[in-house]
């Protein structure tokens, strides 16, 4: 659109927004990257932070329309705009509190369009926030206009921001008369992705209770009410249960532990049948004095003074699986599990029945 259809203050004001674009560039780069940086403090997983400066273009067909509105360039707050796609719709509320923590927030200009009751308006149901640096945050002696500027933070989920540029790709909202039945079937979606949205938070709140709830029943040693899976056996391994026959192993040759992720054996554990926290419990109870003795016995013709955290449930399987009587068989499985398979497993587990088949525990 020519500049040459602006009035004389519509002129000007494109030309103060000349003179700020470098300023408005460089907050269209240090915003956002201040923001990733507060969420990963505050523990906020965000899809992305997306940022753009108003074209020239687009700032005098706006001036075109509305020009006299503003008294001067300050006035216009979407020149910089900022948005936060999450992907949970709990985690708006949370990105809003980082930015008042932030910014100073314009809160009459400021809206909530969540607020909105319309059956089509799902897509349009961000939190918009006008904001500005305050000087305790950033500020160039040099550039004061760093603090007067005014720009707009958007803050929406993953499918709201797929709903909203679905609808501006096909024209919806755009007022162009739209036959009556894509305008339903637009609005049927609409409420399909509102449930969505609403479900996925809702899985993930009961699923933190879920884990809290396991915490406190593993800090309780109610081990036989808790079902074996990833969260329960992650909570399981932070009470460190195989702490007690690592060291006893280790002080076989007087070796240190060296801790390795032990997550990898809840594949085992639910291979051999497993399916609470107090299986393994029993397991530990029952076949540490096995394990120990598969300890002594390969330790005994070495001089390791480093043991891996892992020796003692890899220990505890063997014993479990060879007085079970999984054999060779058994015990391939169990290394192919713990190490991926490979054809030199299977020799490995002929070797280790070889050594385990005359220890005393075998004749209990």
């Amino acid at each position: 659109m020519s500049q040459a259809l602006l009035d004389p203050h519509s002129q000007d004001l494109l030309a103060q927004y000349k003179a700020l674009l470098p300023i408005y560039n460089k907050m269209a780069e240090m915003v956002p990257a201040k923001l990733n940086e507060f969420f990963a403090e505050a523990g906020i997983i965000v899809a992305s932070v997306e940022q753009r400066v108003k074209t020239e273009a687009s700032l005098t067909g706006k001036l075109k329309l509305k020009g006299g509105k503003y008294h001067d360039i300050y006035d216009i707050t979407d020149l910089v705009g900022i948005r936060v796609i999450t992907f949970y719709i709990d985690d708006v509320d949370k990105v809003a509190s980082v930015l008042e923590r932030l910014f100073n927030i314009d809160w009459e200009n400021s809206i909530d369009k969540r607020k909105a009751h319309e059956i089509d308006s799902f897509g349009y149901l961000s939190l918009h926030y006008i904001c500005s640096i305050p000087e305790y945050f950033y500020s160039d002696p040099e550039h004061p206009e760093f603090n007067k500027i005014r720009f707009e933070v958007q803050m929406r989920t993953v499918l709201q921001h797929a709903w909203a540029n679905m609808n501006h790709d096909t024209g919806y909202k755009s007022g162009v008369e739209i036959p009556t039945v894509y305008l339903r079937n637009l609005s049927r979606l609409a409420g399909i992705l509102e449930l969505v949205d609403d479900e996925f938070s809702r899985i993930r709140r009961e699923l933190a209770d879920y884990r809290r709830q396991v915490q406190k029943l593993v800090a309780s040693g109610n081990l036989d009410d808790v079902l074996l899976d990833g969260d329960s056996f992650r909570s399981f391994l932070t009470v460190r249960p195989f702490d007690r026959l690592s060291k006893k192993i280790a002080s076989i040759n007087q070796a240190e532990v060296q801790e390795v992720d032990l997550t990898r054996f809840l594949v085992q554990f639910k291979d051999m049948g497993f399916r609470t926290l107090g299986d393994i419990s029993k397991l530990i109870k029952n076949y540490s004095d096995a394990a120990y003795q598969i300890a002594c016995f390969q330790m005994g013709i070495t001089d390791l003074d480093i043991v891996s955290s892992s020796v003692a449930p890899q220990n505890l399987c063997l014993a479990y699986i060879v007085k079970s009587g999984g054999g060779r068989a058994g015990i391939r499985q169990m290394l192919d599990n713990l190490n991926g398979p490979s054809e030199s497993n299977e020799a490995m587990a002929g070797f280790l029945l070889e050594q385990i088949n005359d220890l005393p525990f075998m004749n209990q």
